[in-house]
């Protein structure tokens, strides 16, 4: 259980997850991410980073009980802290990064997905944000990168989520595959990826990353005040305690 490295195909890593039963990461878990995907793309021989994971899912977010069962804000504030770094990992990661999702990815893995750099799904694959059910905010800015701007507020407002043949559709998921064919099908993307040349490989991503919009750092922090917001005042707690059903 973690988060492990391995390198099946030369200039390929793979980072993958595993915290079951439904990978809902814990704050050391996010933290252990960040570190293996920048380690991952530090590596001199390393071209390209495919993120995956084991089990049911391939993300469920923060760990919810973690924070319940903790006093003050401490969970809070470390699983903010821990999501921002390991989406800016995935980000900043100086090798382009194959997101390989199965099942759910919802909540802090979309902010995984889409700060990654192509993204290929499983038929099963459903991707969604319901922070509105869980008491929190965030992950707007991810999912505005994988969406049109208002099918991403409808999908924020409502917590409903969307297939993977959908945001193909949208152009943000490469391609669809079964399950079986997922692991094989990221890797022979990685592959493409890590046949070019390392030195321009890793420019290509500072410069792609140098012409975004969206500063998705100051974004995603900017989100996050207002989670923390919905925690000071006490709407976090009954929402939670619902999971956004009214009273």
């Amino acid at each position: 259980m973690g988060v492990s490295t391995s390198a099946p195909h030369d200039g390929v890593r793979v980072v993958t997850v595993d915290f079951p039963p439904v990978n809902a990461l814990p704050v050391r878990g996010w933290h252990e991410l960040a570190e293996a995907v920048r380690a991952a793309g530090a590596d001199a021989d390393a071209r390209c980073v495919v993120l995956t994971a084991a089990g049911r899912g391939f993300n469920a977010g923060v760990d919810i009980k973690e924070i319940q069962r903790s006093a003050g804000h401490d969970a809070l504030i470390g699983a903010n802290r821990g999501c921002y770094e390991a989406f800016a990992a995935v980000y900043d990661c100086e090798v382009p990064v194959v997101a390989a999702v199965h099942g759910h990815c919802l909540g802090g893995g979309i902010g995984l997905v889409g700060n990654a750099d192509a993204i290929v799904a499983s038929e099963d694959a459903v991707f969604g944000l319901p922070e509105l059910d869980r008491g929190a905010l965030g992950a707007a800015t991810h999912l505005a990168r994988l969406v049109p701007q208002h099918l991403m507020r409808a999908l924020y407002y409502t917590s409903r989520t969307a297939t993977a043949q959908e945001l193909h559709r949208h152009g943000s998921v490469w391609q669809v595959v079964s399950r079986a064919e997922l692991p094989d099908t990221a890797l022979a993307l990685a592959r493409e990826i890590a046949a070019k040349d390392g030195t321009l490989i890793r420019l290509a991503k500072a410069a792609i990353n140098g012409i975004d919009p969206v500063d998705v750092r100051r974004s995603y922090r900017f989100e996050q005040g207002f989670t923390f917001e919905a925690n000071l005042g006490g709407t976090a707690d009954r929402v939670r305690s619902t999971f956004g059903s009214e009273e």
